[in-house]
């Protein structure tokens, strides 16, 4: 029988103590279109280094310019440390994440339209230039609309492209009738466009910069060293230092302005997680239309994998033939079927309810709170 000496011992302890048996602290940078050359700025290696130093375990870091994808990632808790604008953190802080702070000063977005649009009201029917969908900007235009009673259903067109500052060029080319900028750029572009263009409406103020987010349930010791980092040390990989603290108020201003679903669907009937659950005990079948990655992390237990590839506008008229929806073909239409994804900034289960419904799905119904609730009410989960 083989006898594992005292020394052997002694080293598997010291490995199993060491850095490299400890977890990994997980962080991403998330990209605003207009934040690009700040991010490229960063360095990764450096940044993973500063990070797994300050958290005392090894560190990776991950960059994104795919806001949707990093917006899903708040919604399920996918990294310990999210970097990136105000509605990513805005998110993450409705998710069990804390503030650690801001990197600059709030910002004010404007709605600028065209001299011959006279005010919000008068945008109905007209076309609008936007970055992408999950940016600061899309959040913005949203909010500014419904202060006027519209939505982007009642635009002719939104136009999603990549550059903000391109939108003011779009309007002097006359290819669209309005975008939305940042003052700052707004005052430098109109000193030399006289006349070219309008202000149409003024945001509230806007958390700008990065900011930083961590998850609460990392250890206290472990956010406090974090925090210290992001205040002082994070300057010598690129990220400039956290020094401001927003109100919490203006995360929660940008929140409510984020691409929220409906309160109901009509033709759908819409229910709270333990109605699905008592649903799935009678037969009914929930669907996850969220991703393969998000579907093998953490689901609802008994959910059938059904992804809904989601290209068109998050907006009431979407338009579903802009949308992948083929796996809804592998869904028992002979039994009550339930649409989830990640809550209700998650877009993907009202478009699958919808669609089914239309494709002649008889009983239909939408858990608006998706899998952030069900784990709420403490409902069983697995995984993958």
């Amino acid at each position: 029988m083989y006898r594992t000496t005292r020394p052997a011992l002694l080293s598997l302890l010291l490995l199993l103590l060491s850095p490299l048996a400890q977890a990994q602290l997980t962080a991403i940078v998330a990209v605003e279109p207009t934040a690009t050359m700040a991010a490229h700025s960063i360095l990764r290696s450096a940044f993973e280094s500063g990070l797994s130093k300050a958290a005392g375990q090894p560190a990776t870091v991950a960059t994104s310019e795919d806001l949707a994808d990093v917006m899903r990632a708040t919604r399920s808790a996918g990294y310990d440390v999210f970097i990136g604008p105000a509605q990513v953190a805005a998110s993450a802080l409705q998710r069990g994440y804390e503030l650690v702070g801001a990197t600059q000063k709030s910002d004010l977005y404007l709605l600028v339209g065209s001299p011959q649009v006279a005010n919000v009201a008068a945008m109905k029917g007209q076309r609008l230039y936007l970055p992408q969908q999950d940016s600061i900007y899309t959040y913005m235009a949203r909010g500014m609309l419904n202060e006027a009673g519209l939505s982007f259903q009642d635009l002719k067109s939104v136009l999603h492209e990549k550059h903000p500052q391109a939108g003011l060029s779009a309007l002097v080319l006359g290819s669209t009738d309005a975008t939305v900028v940042r003052a700052d750029d707004w005052a430098e572009w109109s000193a030399t466009h006289k006349g070219d263009a309008r202000v149409l409406a003024t945001s509230q103020p806007v958390p700008g910069g990065f900011s930083i987010t961590v998850k609460k349930d990392l250890p206290a010791d472990v956010r406090a060293r974090l925090a210290q980092w992001f205040a002082s040390g994070s300057s010598t990989v690129g990220l400039s230092p956290v020094a401001l603290r927003p109100e919490a108020q203006e995360y929660r201003r940008v929140a409510e302005l984020g691409l929220f679903t409906p309160n109901s669907l009509p033709g759908v009937n819409r229910i709270t997680a333990r109605e699905a659950q008592k649903l799935q005990a009678q037969g009914a079948v929930v669907v996850d239309t969220r991703t393969e990655k998000e579907f093998k992390a953490k689901r609802i237990r008994g959910a059938v994998f059904a992804a809904y590839v989601e290209k068109s506008l998050k907006d009431v008229a979407f338009n579903a033939a802009q949308d992948d929806f083929q796996a809804l073909e592998k869904v028992d239409r002979s039994k009550p079927v339930i649409f989830a994804c990640n809550g209700a900034e998650c877009w993907k289960s009202y478009k699958a309810a919808k669609v089914a419904a239309s494709k002649g799905y008889k009983t239909v119904y939408w858990l608006r709170g998706g899998l952030p609730e069900w784990d709420a009410d403490g409902l069983p989960t697995e995984s993958s």
